[in-house]
């Protein structure tokens, strides 16, 4: 680069625009330049180290810094820079990937098809949903039920299907084809004298009278995260999944499990359906495919799905979907490095082990705290509920901004946590190398944070 490290952050706001940012504060304040990064920890442009316990936005499941990566990338780039796969081109890396991922997904799940990003993972197994129902003859089969507080992309499709509102506003979204039911959160949710058995039946029963009112030939698929990421780590009642899956089964109508947070190790499992006992019929999946290290998507399709697909092509001719870089060869070869570092060094079980470590180590110090109502999560991927009166329950004003505050506090201390206004959440997400030690500074940094909230 012909310009200084000082010039590039000073020419930054004047001339991108971020995702998810603020752009008047970009503005005023600049963006904060990330330079490097080894291990757990990133460092920007003035030197200060962080310990990133948030995995960049929770998708370096590798760690930072991963030469095994970076050599992968480099050799495959001079081997094969770019080549497509449509028209049944290929190339040996996405093959050979294909054969990994489908060796640790989950039930019936028996091809994959590549992307860029989790939001054209979803959006791609949208459509072969509405393909799906078509080429059987259900051509009004093209709703999908999405829940509250979910999040699934920020595409013009997956946007509509995320249910944060704060993706909707001064859009025309959410589309048409999105049915909104209850986000699966016993804590915040729940009725009074409700219990959690009668709450899961409850929101079961809401589905079962939303598919009856709109019609069961009127909707394709129901879409669900594992475990909600983004809007507050919410994970449903114990049964809920197991009840869902049968309804929509005697429904006919298809389930996506979003794993791009859960998916490859987060949960302690290599995927999240297993951990949580759910039976998709399609997975979508990214993040932690390439530990960040290349953007790429792999959405997978049960067996069944294909071979409807299969007769559908004899007649219609070719799968009329893509993207210029599904399969590109630099990603695939680095996916393929990724999933045999996360094999070799026993990552998924390194997260399980770990993971049970954090949220003991997070009751320990914040259960007791006034300000702390709940801790949710499995694995390494924990989220603190902020609460303003717990004896009520009552969350705080969201004009509070006390997640915000809390992780500002927290990023001065050294370590870089995630706040989730929408339930005033402070989310964790590492990488799954982090040791224990690295786990009690994080967690030590969130108790110095909540003396600062007011």
């Amino acid at each position: 680069m012909k310009q200084s490290l000082s010039e590039l952050i000073a020419m930054d706001p004047k001339l991108i625009l971020h995702p998810a940012s603020s752009i008047t504060a970009l503005c005023e304040n600049g963006p904060q330049m990330m330079v490097s990064g080894k291990g757990c920890d990133v460092f920007d442009a003035d030197g200060r180290q962080y310990l990133d316990a948030v995995a960049g936005l929770w998708c370096v499941n590798a760690g930072y810094g991963r030469s095994e990566l970076a050599q992968a990338m480099a050799t495959s780039a001079e081997q094969l820079g770019f080549y497509h796969t449509f028209s049944n081109a290929s190339n040996p890396w996405q093959v050979a990937l294909a054969e990994r991922l489908i060796h640790h997904a989950p039930g019936a799940m028996g091809k994959v098809f590549f992307g860029s990003g989790g939001s054209d993972a979803n959006d791609t197994l949208v459509k072969i949903a509405w393909h799906y129902h078509h080429l059987r003859g259900n051509v009004n089969k093209v709703k999908v039920i999405a829940r509250e507080q979910a999040y699934h992309g920020t595409s013009i499709s997956t946007a509509s299907l995320t249910g944060l509102g704060g993706f909707h506003k001064a859009f025309p979204l959410p589309m048409d084809f999105v049915l909104r039911t209850d986000c699966p959160h016993f804590y915040t949710r729940g009725l009074e004298n409700e219990t959690e058995q009668e709450f899961c039946s409850r929101l079961i029963q809401n589905v079962s009278d939303l598919i009856e009112r709109e019609g069961a030939d009127n909707i394709a698929a129901f879409i669900a995260e594992p475990i909600h990421a983004a809007g507050g780590i919410i994970e449903p009642p114990a049964d809920y999944y197991p009840q869902l899956s049968k309804l929509l089964r005697a429904n006919d109508i298809l389930l996506i499990a979003d794993e791009v947070v859960c998916g490859y190790g987060r949960l302690g499992s290599w995927f999240g359906s297993t951990e949580l006992n759910i039976e998709p019929d399609m997975i979508s999946t990214a993040k932690g495919l390439t530990s960040g290290y290349f953007p790429m998507s792999a959405a997978f399709i049960s067996d069944p799905i294909w071979e409807v697909l299969k007769e559908g092509s004899a007649k219609l001719g070719n799968f009329a979907h893509g993207y210029t870089y599904s399969g590109h060869p630099v990603g695939s070869a680095v996916a393929l490095a990724n999933i045999e570092i996360i094999e070799r060094e026993g990552l998924v079980e390194q997260a399980r082990t770990n993971g049970a470590y954090l949220h003991q180590k997070l009751h320990d110090t914040l259960a007791g705290h006034p300000l702390v109502g709940e801790i949710r999560g499995r694995g390494l991927l924990a989220g603190v509920q902020l609460i303003a009166d717990k004896e009520r329950g009552q969350l705080p004003d969201p004009k509070a901004k006390w997640a915000q505050q809390a992780a500002a506090k927290v990023r001065e201390l050294g370590v870089i946590v995630r706040p989730l206004p929408s339930v005033a959440t402070l989310a964790i997400s590492p990488p799954l190398t982090i040791s224990c030690e690295q786990l009690d500074t994080a967690v030590s940094a969130i108790e110095r944070s909540l003396d600062t909230l007011k």
